[in-house]
């Protein structure tokens, strides 16, 4: 394998895969259309900008490229934008994993990792997920993540595509040698919001419901190092060398950390204090998203060594001092 397409590859998770690609020798060529990734971050091969619904510009990428794969994280993943506005989801995710995957198959590039997510088991009142757990998405983006899913699913049946889906918990931290980072237009994720009331960007972290049934009544959620979840891309790579059809695997820890547990490790680790402001729910969000099972461990291989969150914590704020960010 020697050239793999990888759309949304200048955004936060698609730049650390790009750079796993580079390390491991292959070529990625991001394709994105920078609507929300940044061309600063496609540093470790080609950039080529389009849509990913745009069938014709996808058919000449895949005949420029030829690529052997498609790791496809281009994706709307704002959980409270889509419970707004749930048509954009549903173009942007089914729609265009539909166009991506089609463009693939006519190229005959036949091997495709799924940028999915824990969302598609909605809130199932603290239960450890597995990838065998009842699927139950509670907002559009998870619904849509889940039709993307059985997309793929059915081409594997019809036509012969092998998929690997790879469900994301919560991805926090940054590359170690802060080339790339977590960067967001708008930022909506908790880590990058913290390190910004720390720097003085912001004023105060959001905390988004006090009383859930949680030990401190924030949410809970899985954490997982950007790096691990790229390694686990690769390892995805591997498997469809060797198999057919389509497997899931979840990508999370097993251990959960409230919103308040994170604020508290970032003042640790940073020094700063960092203020606070309790507002209300918002519609679309779990009390507790924890992953389990060892089907990523046991069939990948995967070994998440870098998500403890003083890690993901510490290579995050790296990245906030020393990195693009910091410019």
């Amino acid at each position: 394998m020697k050239t793999v397409l990888v759309t949304g590859g200048a955004g936060y998770i698609g730049s650390h895969a790009c750079k796993a690609l580079r390390d491991a020798g292959m070529i990625p060529v991001t394709y994105d259309d920078l609507s929300t990734g940044w061309a600063d971050a496609v540093k470790f091969g080609p950039l080529e900008v389009g849509d990913i619904t745009d069938t014709k510009r996808l058919d000449a990428i895949f005949k420029t490229y030829a690529p052997d794969a498609v790791m496809h994280f281009a994706a709307c993943s704002d959980i409270a934008e889509s419970v707004r506005d749930p048509g954009k989801y549903w173009h942007n995710i089914p729609g265009g994993t539909q166009a991506v995957a089609e463009a693939a198959l006519k190229a005959g590039c036949t091997k495709f990792v799924l940028s999915s997510t824990c969302s598609v088991y909605g809130d199932q009142d603290g239960v450890i997920l597995k990838e065998t757990s009842t699927i139950a998405p509670n907002n559009a983006y998870g619904e849509a993540k889940r039709a993307a899913e059985e997309f793929l699913e059915g081409r594997a049946a019809a036509e012969g595509m092998r998929s690997v889906i790879l469900r994301y918990f919560n991805v926090a931290g940054a590359d170690e040698d802060a080339e790339v980072g977590e960067w967001h237009r708008p930022e909506t994720h908790l880590v990058p919001i913290i390190l910004d009331v720390a720097e003085g960007r912001r004023d105060a972290v959001r905390i988004y419901g006090t009383d859930y049934a949680t030990p401190d009544g924030s949410c809970v959620r899985d954490y997982v190092h950007v790096t691990d979840i790229a390694d686990a891309h690769m390892q995805g790579l591997d498997w469809l060398k060797a198999n057919g059809g389509v497997r899931t695997f979840n990508l999370g820890t097993g251990t959960g950390f409230s919103v308040r547990s994170v604020i508290a490790e970032a003042e640790a680790i940073t020094r700063k204090e960092i203020p606070v402001l309790e507002d209300a729910r918002r519609p679309g969000d779990a009390a507790s998203l924890v992953s389990g099972g060892d089907r990523a461990r046991q069939e990948l291989g995967w070994s998440p060594d870098r998500s403890t969150l003083p890690r993901m914590i510490k290579d995050a704020w790296r990245w906030h001092q020393t990195g693009d960010y910091a410019k």
